[in-house]
């Protein structure tokens, strides 16, 4: 897509600072990281959000970020990473990126970037999960 940054840092006409280069997608640094280190991974096909990844896709894409996972607290002496994705909202670049963020006990991210919320009661949370299952085909 010509005017997706990502995809331009793909076929090489934006400049990024790339940790991993292959057939399944491309891993560079954030340049706006939550600590030094956080790393994108995106597919190369344009993608909007998980939902339109093809299913063919999906070993490859996830095994590059399994791979970015193992490799950033190796790499910058920290405890773990915290992976996540967002679709659609919060999306700064409507093109599907894996957030792979190095992190340490004690450096200060606190759990998710959202308040937190509690199920009214445990019908509440059944009836939540039963209609995701639903929606899933699982019922």
């Amino acid at each position: 897509m010509a005017d997706c940054v990502f995809c331009g840092i793909v076929a090489g006409t934006v400049p990024a600072f790339v940790v991993a280069d292959s057939p399944d997608g491309l891993a560079f640094l954030d340049t706006r990281p939550v600590f030094k280190g956080h790393v994108l991974v995106v597919p190369r096909p344009h993608i909007v959000q998980l939902t339109e990844l093809p299913t063919d896709l999906l070993p490859g894409y996830f095994g590059l970020v399994q791979q970015v996972a193992a490799a950033v607290p190796v790499a910058l002496n920290a405890t773990g990473t915290f992976v996540a994705m967002n679709n659609l909202v919060s999306q700064s670049v409507p093109h599907l990126h894996t957030h792979v963020v190095p992190r340490t006990k004690g450096d200060g991210l606190r759990g998710f970037f959202w308040p937190r919320r509690k199920y009214e009661s445990d019908d509440e949370a059944a009836e939540t999960a039963a209609a995701i299952a639903a929606a899933l085909g699982k019922e």
